[in-house]
């Protein structure tokens, strides 16, 4: 439920707000008043469901010694939050639809889905592969055969689900995308010529859309910031019910691993790279062009 998940980056925020401006700012003696252990606090702030009760959180506000004001809004958000909770439950689906594949996904990518599904604007550089978003099953099927040849066909079809599901969000105006994709994920045969032209097509035609952008940078634009810094999704998110502006995350994907940045130094460091690579990349209908040949080239 995505609203749930924003409501709760929200108070997780606003709640480490009013730590960082209390005179105990440390995590674990906030955790050690409460007598809980600090990562019960770190999953508040960071947006994840807990099992805080609301004389805890009082008793919290209490140590942060909020002001009245602060207090009243940190008791609201935490209403907004266990209403929309209830209703989440009487659905259904309150833990989130990822949560049926967890076992299907890296340790870390349950916190990238609930922050996608809160992000209203995401910006991805992938110089590799096609991203999830944008992938068709039988380009996704390929992809998961690539690094796991014996995975059952079970557990590859619940994949694909997960990936239909995450792929709803573009049919929302209210979400923007943006992509940059180096020409290599293009040129690279993931599958059969067959399945590459459908995908490539499917690009061309999603990146057409009012809330999407794709741009190509191509093998001639030489030396880039992308080079350098791989794959990685920005996530954006709108302003909250406090009033507060949500910072952006970055999830940058490794080999073997993956991270999150959420450390201001951090994030401007990616978002040079995001100018930097708005500078070399394709422009949209150039990209939907080249996206187009190749496609073509597959086909015939």
């Amino acid at each position: 439920m995505a609203g749930l998940t924003f409501s709760r980056l929200d108070f997780g925020n606003f709640m480490q707000g009013l730590r960082k401006r209390a005179p105990h700012t440390v995590l674990s003696r906030a955790a050690s008043h409460l007598e809980v252990t600090r990562f019960v606090l770190m999953r508040v702030e960071e947006g994840s469901p807990t099992k805080l009760t609301t004389p805890q959180l009082e008793s919290l506000l209490d140590f942060y010694e909020a002001t009245p004001v602060d207090r009243a809004e940190a008791l609201r958000l935490w209403a907004e939050i266990r209403e929309q909770d209830k209703t989440a439950k009487a659905q259904g689906n309150s833990k989130g639809f990822w949560k049926a594949y967890t076992d299907q996904v890296a340790p870390n990518f349950p916190k990238f889905l609930r922050l996608e599904g809160a992000a209203d604007h995401i910006i991805a550089h992938q110089p590799v592969i096609v991203p999830g978003l944008f992938q068709i099953p039988d380009y996704r099927r390929a992809i998961v055969r690539i690094g796991e040849p014996e995975l059952s066909v079970v557990d590859l079809e619940r994949r694909l689900e997960l990936t239909a599901h995450r792929q709803a969000r573009i049919e929302d105006a209210g979400f923007r995308l943006e992509v940059f994709l180096s020409e290599a994920v293009l040129r690279n045969r993931a599958g059969s010529a067959s399945v590459m032209a459908t995908q490539l097509r499917w690009l061309a035609e999603v990146g057409d859309r009012e809330n999407v952008s794709v741009q190509v940078i191509p093998f001639s634009s030489g030396p880039h910031p992308g080079m350098t810094m791989h794959t990685f999704t920005m996530l954006r998110f709108p302003k909250g019910a406090s009033g507060m502006l949500l910072p952006p995350v970055v999830y940058a994907e490794g080999a073997i691993g993956s991270t999150f940045h959420e450390h201001e130094e951090e994030i401007g460091q990616y978002r040079q790279a995001i100018d930097g690579l708005r500078t070399v990349a394709l422009t949209e209908g150039a990209t939907r062009d080249l996206v187009a040949q190749v496609a073509k080239e597959y086909a015939s």
